[in-house]
């Protein structure tokens, strides 16, 4: 990035206000700062309010939002950009025009198909990349599915942290049917599902609703019709009570403890995080509202 934003420091030595600062420390559009060569701004749209709410919208809607590697190379960056963005509490990602995304491009499949195993190797790695930094940013990412949502599409809903689909949202992990395995998003889905239901999914590749989508764990709620909006601002209204870079600690704890032995090593590790915590600016603004009983920095 070339822009630098103010340090938290620099922000107390300056008489401004609490909005201007949340100005200057909005997010930058990704795509007019140091873009990678391939990205393509109109791929990918991102919204961002100073308040810390971002929207990440594929942007194909002639193509029910399918990947080809120009589309994919805009989400990386995106998502790469997040990842250092300040004071970010939520990343909401959806395709335009009413569906989530229908997978592959087909003329990218096409293409494919005529490259040697270490073109498609490195190809793949795109894709791949590209999801570990969805997985890696440090916002709550939410998924708001409608439409539909086939192969690396339902990739991304189990990449996120969170997922909800409208009613009538048909999902689907199809690449058996075409002799290819759902390989690079494998590891999103297994830990979103499970293994057992992961095998069930991938192998017998058949169509499922949204309804099946919250029973196998893929989404956390299904949506009515017209009630997108609504979730968007009951979920934005819930987290603004909370601090933006606990958030992301809190992530980063999840993601680090998860499989990990109970052993002393944890317990070490677990005691110097929220001993951390507690001394941090954040920690210590937190303690102190609640004992002062009002409302934290962040919240106002």
């Amino acid at each position: 990035m070339t822009d630098q934003k103010p340090t938290e420091d620099e922000l107390n030595a300056l008489d401004i206000t609490d909005a201007e600062a949340a100005e200057m420390n909005a997010i930058a559009h990704p795509f007019v700062a140091d873009p990678a060569p391939d990205a393509n701004d109109d791929l990918v749209q991102i919204d961002a309010t100073a308040d810390g709410v971002v929207f990440v919208t594929i942007n194909r809607p002639q193509k029910k939002n399918a990947f080809d590697a120009a589309t994919i190379a805009a989400l990386y960056e995106a998502f790469e950009t997040l990842q250092g963005a300040d004071r970010v509490r939520v990343v909401f990602i959806r395709g335009a025009g009413g569906t989530f995304s229908a997978g592959a491009d087909l003329n990218w499949m096409r293409d494919a198909a005529d490259w040697s195993e270490s073109d498609n190797r490195d190809d793949a790695m795109g894709l791949a990349k590209m999801l570990k930094a969805l997985h890696d940013v440090p916002a709550l990412t939410v998924a708001l599915v409608e439409g539909a949502a086939m192969g690396g599409g339902a990739g991304i809903v189990a990449a996120c942290d969170m997922a909800v689909a409208v009613e009538g949202t048909r999902f689907a992990f199809s690449e058996v049917k075409l002799g290819l395995i759902p390989a690079t998003i494998a590891p999103y889905v297994i830990e979103a599902v499970g293994a057992r239901r992961a095998r069930q999914l991938f192998l017998t590749a058949n169509i499922f609703d949204a309804d099946y989508a919250a029973h196998a764990g893929l989404i956390d709620m299904v949506l009515p019709e017209g009630s997108v909006d609504e979730f968007i601002s009951m979920l934005t209204d819930s987290l603004s009570a909370n601090a933006p870079g606990a958030m992301g600690d809190a992530k980063r704890l999840v993601n680090d403890v998860a499989g990990e032995d109970i052993d002393h090593r944890l317990l070490e590790e677990t005691a110097k995080r929220i001993a951390r915590a507690r001394v941090s600016a954040e920690g210590q603004e937190g303690v102190r509202a609640f004992l002062d009983k009002r409302a934290p920095s962040w919240a106002q």
